[in-house]
């Protein structure tokens, strides 16, 4: 029997992305500047930056998923990489699109660590294993996730010859 999984479509998405926006406003917290966590982050934080009006917007590449419930040993940061020695000050949201192990959110914590005044973390999804307890969840879950972005093939061929 095939695990049970939570299906996340994109109108529920816009849901939660929303939801998860007010559960952060109504906190108090202004961020500064909304760090996604590529790849899945990229539109949690578009969504959360758009309804937050955060108009800065950085990115950080973080290899750690290679395949369904395959990983890497640790995770692993990838050029290019973000420069923060400006943003002291700054109030940092980061927005991944679900804290599975924990393990990527601590790297991007970890990175963010002294080089700005305050971070917090912002995910639809939570899982109970999670070693990083994020400060805005819009739903804990044990189960695998299909989000609308990556539920589906690739419409590319890795192995066709390039053209053009």
């Amino acid at each position: 029997m095939e695990q049970q999984r939570e299906i996340l479509d994109w109108q529920a998405f816009g849901t939660a992305a929303r939801e998860l926006a007010q559960a952060i406003a109504d906190d108090g917290f202004r961020p500064d500047l909304v760090l996604s966590v590529a790849r899945g982050g990229l539109l949690v934080a578009g969504a959360l930056s758009y309804a937050l009006d955060v108009k800065s917007i950085h990115m950080l590449n973080v290899l750690y998923y290679t395949g369904v419930d395959e990983r890497l040993e640790a995770p692993v940061i990838l050029d290019p990489v973000p420069d923060l020695r400006e943003l002291s000050a700054a109030r940092v949201l980061i927005a991944d699109d679900v804290a599975d192990t924990g393990a990527t959110l601590e790297v991007v914590r970890e990175f963010c660590a002294g080089r700005v005044a305050q971070v917090r973390c912002a995910v639809l999804y939570e899982k109970p294993h999670s070693t990083v307890a994020c400060e805005y969840v819009w739903h804990r879950t044990d189960r695998w996730i299909n989000f609308p972005w990556s539920s589906l093939p690739p419409v590319t061929d890795p192995s066709a010859p390039v053209t053009g």
